[in-house]
C-alpha cells in the first residue's frame, strides 16, 4: 500500500510539472484549463484521470455466477474480451452503484465510483456463502485508469499505434507497459477508458498527454452534469432506482433473480417508474436539494450543480414523470427556465 501511494505520487509530480492544482484528497481538480479541456473533450479529445475512482477484483470459479446473481445484468454468457454496465442494488432497488465490469481470462475487473469500493464489497460480502467460490478483493491502490473523451479519442489512440476497440475492451501497449483499453468512456460522449498497474501510470500519462489535453476533475463534473451521468451520493441514492437514474440499459430484464428484480419487474410491468433525471441552465447557483416548480407545484428536486466563472451554472434533478419532459417550464429558487434532455439518460427498455 505504501509503495503504491509512492508510485501515485510520481503520476501527481508529472501533473503538477504540467499545471495541476491538487486538492486535500489528491486529486487533479484543474490544469489552468477548463475551457480548453472542455471543448477539447467536446470536439477533439481531453484526458482525465481517474486513479481516485475505484476498482474491483472478483475472482474464482464462481465470479461470474454471483455477479449475475447481484447484478442487473446478465454476466453468465460473457467471455473474456467483453465488458457490460450494471448496477448493484439494495432489496427495495435502492442504487448502490453504476459499475463498468470487464471480463479478464480468470478474474472480473469492476469500474466502480469513486470512494465506492469498501461499501460494495461489505455489501457483496454479506452474499458469499460457505459453499461459493468467490473472492472479493479492493484493487484501487495497485491499478489506475485514466479516460480519454471526446470524438476524435480513437484518432488519437491510433496516433501512437492501437486500433480502439468498437466494443468491448482490448489489451495493448503504451509504452511497452500492458493498459486495457475499455470503449466507452462512462459519458455521452465517444471515448475509452484505460486501466493499467499504478506503477506504470506515469509513464502512460506522459504519453497520452502528448496526443490528448489534460483535462481537470472539475471540467469532468461539469461534462458529467451536462451529460445526465448519475453519482453516488447525488443521484444514486436510497430515494432513488435505477430506472429514475436512467440506467434502463444496465439492466436485464430476461434472466433470473438478482438483488432488487422483484421491485424493478413490477416498475417495468406497471409502468411504476415516477422520476426521470433532467438537465436545466440556470442564471445563478442553486444549492442540492432545492425544491423545482412547474406552475407553483413541486414536481422535482436539484442533486447535482456546476457553477460558472460568471455566476451562472447547470444542473440535474429528479422530474415526477407526470409533470412532463423537455422542454418543461420550470422554477427553482425564483429562476425561470426549461428542463433539456441529457444524452447519457435512457429512459425506456431497449427493443
Amino acid at each position: 500500500m505504501i509503495l503504491a501511494l509512492m508510485v501515485l505520487e510520481e503520476l501527481r509530480s508529472v501533473q503538477k510539472t504540467q499545471g495541476a492544482i491538487v486538492d486535500h484528497d489528491n486529486i487533479a481538480v484543474t490544469f489552468n484549463n477548463d475551457e480548453i479541456a472542455y471543448e477539447s473533450a467536446r470536439s477533439g479529445v481531453a484526458l482525465h484521470d481517474q486513479s481516485h475512482w475505484n476498482r474491483i477484483e472478483v475472482s474464482d470459479q464462481n465470479r461470474l455466477d454471483f455477479l449475475h446473481n447481484q447484478s442487473t445484468n446478465g454476466f453468465k454468457l460473457l467471455k473474456p474480451g467483453e465488458t457490460c454496465d450494471t448496477t448493484f442494488l439494495t432489496s427495495t432497488a435502492r442504487t448502490i452503484d453504476l459499475a463498468t465490469a470487464l471480463i479478464l481470462d480468470n478474474t472480473v475487473q469492476l469500474l466502480i465510483s469513486p470512494g465506492m469500493a469498501p461499501k460494495l464489497i461489505t455489501f457483496l460480502d454479506r452474499f458469499i456463502f460457505f459453499s461459493d467460490r468467490v473472492k472479493l478483493t479492493d484493487i484501487t491502490a495497485t491499478t489506475t485508469t485514466f479516460c480519454l473523451i471526446g470524438p476524435t479519442a480513437a484518432t488519437a489512440l491510433q496516433s501512437i499505434g492501437i486500433l480502439a476497440p468498437e466494443s468491448g475492451y482490448i489489451n495493448a501497449e503504451i509504452g511497452n507497459t500492458p493498459v486495457q483499453i475499455i470503449a466507452g468512456c462512462g459519458l455521452g460522449i465517444p471515448g475509452y477508458r484505460l486501466v493499467m498497474a499504478v506503477e506504470n501510470a506515469a509513464i502512460v500519462w506522459k504519453i497520452l498527454s502528448e496526443i490528448a489535453v489534460i483535462l481537470g476533475d472539475r471540467t469532468y463534473q461539469r461534462l458529467r452534469i451536462e451529460q445526465g451521468r448519475p453519482m453516488p451520493g447525488f443521484e444514486l441514492t436510497d430515494d432513488y432506482n435505477p430506472l429514475d437514474a436512467g440506467l434502463w440499459n444496465t439492466i436485464s430484464f430476461n434472466k433470473g433473480c438478482y438483488i432488487g428484480q422483484e421491485t424493478i419487474a413490477r416498475l417495468d410491468t406497471y409502468n411504476g417508474v415516477k422520476l426521470n433525471l433532467w438537465g436545466m441552465k440556470l442564471s445563478s447557483s442553486v444549492a442540492l436539494g432545492s425544491v423545482v416548480y412547474s406552475d407553483d407545484t413541486k414536481v422535482g428536486t436539484i442533486t447535482s450543480t456546476y457553477e460558472f466563472e460568471d455566476g451562472s451554472a447547470i444542473a440535474i434533478g429528479y422530474i415526477r414523470v407526470k409533470a412532463g419532459g423537455a422542454g418543461l417550464v420550470i422554477t427553482v429558487e425564483s429562476q425561470t427556465t426549461m428542463l433539456e434532455d441529457l444524452a447519457f439518460q435512457v429512459r425506456h427498455k431497449a427493443e
